[in-house]
């Protein structure tokens, strides 16, 4: 699909033009949220005996859960409204549906200045999720760069784009430490809030006119916090419509929302102006007994605590907040709602918009250099290249000049070079996608790369760094392992060996693409290679028919195979005793496999080379994307 043409906006005219461009300055377009009656249900599977059971029993035992009951209301440009409500009430939730990333049994209406969720809209909207989902190893600036690369349109050129980062980093605040890797759970980087604003520089570098924010605040301290939604503050006062979850504000942050929106188990107990909220609980008899943060009094009443003297238990004092806000507030909610005038908002024109802003070989060159910058660093680790030499020096002392007088040390050690580079890609390779899983859901989620581009970068960059290791290895056994002393043989050897290492690292792949969950792939993984090892022809040459097929799909089989053929030919004779030649091709540990019909061995690795991924690929689609955007 080619890069639709694009309308610039007032910010990307001030780059083209080579003016100074302010995240924080005035903007001439505006979205209007608008949200009625939205409600939101999930399916909850029972535990027990019925849950495991087929049929209509398991009907039964499935029940639906309202996470959303009917919530309206709307915020307009230049506000920022605050979302509150203990853990569970449904605050993420429902900011998940505004910001249009939310599928399933949702009910209601959602629009953006009248309209339904578009590209226009997908293209104008920032999303701040509440994890930091940042790459560690990138620094700052890097992070930063990669992200306008992909999100900015191509109206306006490479070098201008990286212009916006620097020029994000410096109203961030993040100079100081724009050099420095991001850094995460493992690998020591920047300070909690800088990561937090770093996510926030993410979204806010293509200008958003609509921010979306989940828990931006969570785990910073109060200064840091402060920082942060005076930041955002200042966004919704020039013109940007704030969304926000948040959970337990100070008091000074509290009084800086324009609105707030308090939910209790999925319903609205209060919707409007923050500098209203204490005023209207008050009027419906609910007071603060002693001072305290207006954040926490209205968490304590969305949780069922009051601090009147009410005798009621919590159950019942959530349902009267619910009556009350219908009550005294709906009415009013749903005329403001009802009563919005569009004509005087600007509204993108979506007409031209496609869901890309750049074209696909621009997004696979920045994703395949990001790509190779980040995973550089695991692939190439210390431990990781200790524990190759060091298994590589071993080999070679145990098989130590091994020569065709000892044919099962040479088979043996061709079978061990099958069985180590057999488990070792796909267990590097089960890892890859389930750690990007959570990355691919949020930037395919702002329509920042198609699937195919991000596939394609991942496999590129990894092939050659993959086969850098293998090459060392059996550069250090071949030589002290007594293998054929020739260039050829040594070179047939390495490539039969790192088209395996290929082929294992799709099976990894396609095992971690279609389970995603790091114990349950590695255990298939174990279960898959084992197999594969067991049929591989070197333990056991007298299969059972009714099993022998699985050597057919084995990988260990055809690797074996094909580098028993990289060594000997069908013609060659060993010595088998004292003044005594036999035929290589009848030994035991190659009889069985053959020295014959390699042709059938390269196009199964082959298949499995290409089948694997095409399997991987097919898997990563259902990855938290829409079906129109694969």
């Amino acid at each position: 699909m080619e890069t639709a043409e694009v309308e610039l906006n007032d910010s990307q005219s001030q780059i083209k033009n080579g003016e100074a461009l302010s995240i924080f300055g005035k903007t001439n377009r505006h979205v209007t949220l608008k949200f009625e009656d939205v409600a939101y249900k999930i399916n909850i599977e029972k535990s027990g005996v019925l849950s495991r059971c087929c049929g209509p029993c398991r009907s039964k035992a499935n029940s639906e859960k309202m996470i959303l009951k009917g919530v309206t209301g709307a915020v307009f440009p230049g506000e920022m409204l605050a979302m509150l409500g203990p853990s569970g009430s449904g605050k993420t939730t429902l900011l998940t549906a505004l910001g249009g990333r939310l599928g399933g049994k949702l009910s209601g209406t959602i629009t953006y200045n009248g309209k339904p969720f578009t590209n226009a809209m997908k293209r104008d909207t920032g999303f701040v999720t509440q994890d930091d989902i940042l790459y560690p190893h990138l620094t700052v600036t890097e992070t930063l760069v990669f992200t306008a690369l992909l999100r900015l349109p191509n109206t306006i050129s490479k070098e201008e784009k990286q212009g916006v980062a620097r020029l994000v980093i410096s109203q961030l605040g993040l100079t100081r430490c724009k050099d420095s890797i991001v850094g995460g759970k493992t690998v020591r980087g920047v300070s909690g809030g800088e990561r937090k604003r770093v996510s926030i520089g993410q979204e806010i570098l293509i200008n958003p006119t609509l921010l979306f924010l989940d828990e931006p605040t969570s785990g910073l301290d109060s200064t840091t916090a402060q920082t942060i939604v005076s930041m955002l503050w200042e966004l919704a006062e020039n013109g940007k419509t704030v969304v926000m979850t948040i959970h337990q504000p100070s008091s000074r942050i509290f009084y800086m929302f324009h609105k707030v929106l308090l939910l209790s188990e999925g319903n609205l107990i209060y919707f409007g102006k923050g500098s209203e909220a204490l005023d209207y609980f008050l009027s419906i008899g609910h007071a603060p007994s002693v001072t305290m943060n207006p954040a926490d009094f209205l968490l304590d009443l969305a949780n069922g605590i009051s601090t009147g003297d009410t005798g009621e238990d919590r159950g019942s004092l959530k349902q009267t907040l619910v009556s009350a806000y219908k009550g005294n507030l709906t009415d009013k909610v749903e005329k403001e709602v009802k009563g919005i005038n569009y004509q005087s908002i600007d509204s993108m024109n979506d007409k031209k918009i496609g869901p890309w802003t750049t074209n696909w070989w621009q997004q696979f060159t920045v994703l395949l250099k990001r790509g190779v910058k980040e995973r550089r660093h695991e692939v190439f680790s210390i431990p990781k290249i200790i524990q190759v030499i060091v298994v590589a020096l071993l080999a070679g002392l145990l098989w130590w000049q091994s020569s065709i007088a000892h044919l099962q040390d040479q088979t043996g050690l061709l079978f061990f070079y099958s069985g180590f580079w057999g488990f070792f890609p796909v267990f590097q390779a089960i890892f890859t996608f389930p750690q990007e899983r959570a990355m691919l859901m949020k930037e395919r989620s702002s329509g920042m790369y198609k699937l195919s581009s991000y596939f394609m970068a991942t496999m590129a960059g990894d092939m050659p760094m993959e086969l850098v290791l293998p090459t060392v290895f059996v550069t250090i056994t071949y030589w002290m392992g007594g293998l054929r002393p020739t260039a050829s043989n040594y070179f047939k050897t390495l490539f039969v060996l790192l088209f395996s290492v290929l082929s294992s690292q799709g099976l990894g792949l396609a095992i971690g693409a279609i389970v995603m969950k790091l114990k349950a792939a590695t255990t298939l993984g174990s279960v898959i290679m084992l197999s594969f090892v067991l049929a591989g022809g070197y333990y056991v040459q007298h299969v059972p028919i009714f099993i022998a097929w699985i050597k057919y799909i084995s990988l260990s089989h055809h690797t074996y195979k094909l580098l028993l053929c990289s060594q000997f030919s069908m013609d060659e004779m060993y010595p088998c005793g004292p003044n005594v030649t036999c035929a290589v091709a009848d030994f035991p540990s190659i009889k069985h496999v053959g020295l014959d019909h390699k042709e059938i061995s390269v196009m199964a690795m082959f298949a499995m080379l290409v089948g694997y991924r095409l399997i991987a690929y097919l898997a990563l689609m259902r990855v938290g994307v829409t079906p129109s955007k694969k």
